[in-house]
């Protein structure tokens, strides 16, 4: 059996928004002591990211996973994709598996950030079902005037529309994903092809200069996306690998600085994806911000 169909194991794909994406509910393990986890992962991975930390996160806590429209398992329709959308379908997941209303927790990385910060301005605005109870947020580029974009980045924001050919995107893949970990957290040879697998499932990779495109996007509504980060009531806990290059820990004092009242937890010798570099310090800092 493949990773990649170890992880298809793992789930099963729903319709939501009109699209089929592929969904993990994993029910806990143990009697349940708190509201269910909702984790939301970022750019260019999927919902495989917190594959280490399920067993972890899951024992008393029921845990829900998605891969966002283009990604990883999901759908990957030749169309834009606005952020909007991929708010559009954590709600009608929730939806889906009976949490409207009810409160649940909130875990984001990366442009799952950017996402979970347009499910907060709804929920501020009026227009949500979604009840979240607490969050925890890691590494993304929460201010993008913080970030320091790597050469691929920017070359991927660069071609537009423009087909880029398979090699070329394998090769630009296999090169950045490395640099944001930690360096002596580096993926694995397994880690890079499940997530190059993943990616490139179902022809994904022909999306890849177009799924980057949130970067202009979380530019141009930044006050509407990290100010609902700072502004939801709901406790916050952020979880930052010290070592990411592109999101740096100048990015999460600065959210400090806007929300004094937020736990800061800094792991020294990770980079970009803790829940993948360090699962166990990562799962620990989580599970001590639910108690």
């Amino acid at each position: 059996m493949t990773d990649v169909q170890r992880w298809r194991r793992q789930g099963h794909d729903r319709l939501l928004a009109g699209r089929r994406i592929f969904t993990v509910d994993r029910p806990a393990q143990e009697e349940e002591d708190g509201p269910p986890l909702l984790l939301v992962h970022g750019f260019p991975t999927c919902g495989a990211d917190w594959r280490h930390v399920l067993p972890l996160l899951g024992r008393r806590r029921r845990v829900l996973v998605v891969d966002l429209l283009g990604y990883g398992l999901s759908e990957k329709p030749d169309l834009p994709y606005s952020l909007d959308v991929q708010a559009d379908v954590l709600e009608a997941f929730v939806d889906d598996v009976g949490l409207s209303g009810q409160p649940i927790v909130l875990i984001t990385h990366d442009m799952g950030d950017s996402v979970g910060g347009e499910l907060l301005a709804r929920i501020l605005d009026g227009r949500s079902a979604v009840v979240v109870d607490r969050r925890v947020l890691t590494n993304g580029s929460i201010f993008i005037e913080d970030a320091d974009l790597r050469v691929g980045q920017k070359l991927l924001l660069a071609v537009g529309d423009r087909a880029v050919p398979l090699p070329a995107v394998q090769a630009m893949f296999r090169r950045g994903l490395p640099e944001v970990f930690g360096p002596h957290t580096q993926p694995s040879e397994e880690e890079m092809d499940l997530q190059w697998a993943l990616l490139s499932h179902d022809g994904g990779q022909r999306l890849y200069p177009r799924l980057i495109r949130y970067l202009p996007e979380r530019r141009r509504r930044q006050d509407r996306w990290t100010g609902a980060i700072t502004a939801h009531p709901s406790p916050l806990t952020v979880v930052w690998g010290a070592l990411d290059p592109v999101a740096g820990l100048g990015m999460a004092v600065h959210l400090k600085q806007q929300r004094p009242d937020l736990e800061l937890v800094v792991l020294d010798d990770v980079g970009h994806f803790p829940m993948i570099e360090a699962p166990e310090a990562f799962a620990d800092v989580v599970l001590a911000a639910l108690t």
